[in-house]
């Protein structure tokens, strides 16, 4: 419990979790979204739901977003953090998407009702690897190239890590501060804002009770991951006739056990 309390207190606003803690404040948010989107008029923000879960039926894979609002024209906007490169944000947010439109009409009603949608992942690596900190897709035709689709529904992809002077000072600032980089002498009013928004939330002892107890359901279901595993390999190894005692040596090696811990593994 110590350890998951001084990691609690080592939080930045890179973590997903404190990052939809602090977006909960709507000037905050959006102010965020103005510096993505320039052009945008963003009079409002409303929150349908904090932190929205959306799950069809039992055999959907679920999704959990970490910042899910619409403005006063009904626009809506997803903005994840997503620490970790897991090679598949593209087909992630076309799943995300899909998703977030099943929510947007209800039976029967009319496609025209599907609002304009915008889905922004923030990054601290270049999915592109083209140098931009800022990647903006929607469907355009190929054939020619000032054709828009028109379905309204924009994605999004925000590298910190870009090389190109291709964002605005304000945005950059922002990326910056999600980076961990300090800020250049003329310090940003907004980063100095989210600062203050990221200690008050370590404040908070709820949120912090809550980051504990997911954090506690990950390492118990990485451990559950972990030993259907071993399990499965036992399994599938004993399935050839390989003996026990190459199995023991297999999973020393493989799952960094010691001779104990495999031997009981073995004997259940």
């Amino acid at each position: 419990m110590e350890d998951r309390q001084r990691s609690w207190e080592e939080l930045g606003i890179s973590n997903d979790f404190l990052f939809g803690k602090v977006m909960q404040n709507p000037e905050l948010c959006k102010e965020l979204l103005q510096r993505i989107l320039p052009d945008l008029d963003i009079d409002h923000i409303e929150y349908p739901e904090l932190q929205k879960s959306i799950e069809q039926d039992r055999d959907a894979h679920g999704i959990r977003l970490d910042v899910y609002v619409k403005d006063d024209k009904e626009t809506v906007y997803d903005i994840e953090m997503q620490v970790s490169n897991t090679k598949e944000l593209p087909k992630r947010s076309r799943y995300y998407q899909s998703m977030i439109d099943l929510q947007l009409i209800d039976k029967k009603q009319h496609y025209k009702r599907l609002n304009r949608s915008y889905i922004i992942f923030i990054c601290p690596f270049d999915l592109y690897d083209k140098g931009r900190h800022i990647y903006t897709f929607e469907n355009i035709c190929k054939e020619d190239n000032s054709v828009s689709m028109g379905d309204e529904a924009v994605k999004i992809f925000l590298n910190t890590e870009g090389t190109l002077d291709d964002v605005s000072k304000e945005l950059m600032a922002f990326l910056d501060y999600v980076a961990g980089r300090k800020p250049d002498d003329t310090e940003d009013s907004y980063v100095k804002k989210l600062e203050e928004a990221v200690k008050e939330a370590k404040r908070n002892r709820e949120w912090r009770h809550e980051y504990m107890t997911l954090l506690m359901r990950d390492q118990e279901n990485v451990e559950k991951g972990r030993e259907q595993g071993i399990f499965g390999m036992i399994s599938a190894l004993r399935d050839l006739d390989i003996p026990d005692s190459t199995i023991l040596q297999k999973l020393q090696e493989k799952f960094l056990l010691t001779k104990e811990e495999a031997q009981e593994y073995l004997r259940c």
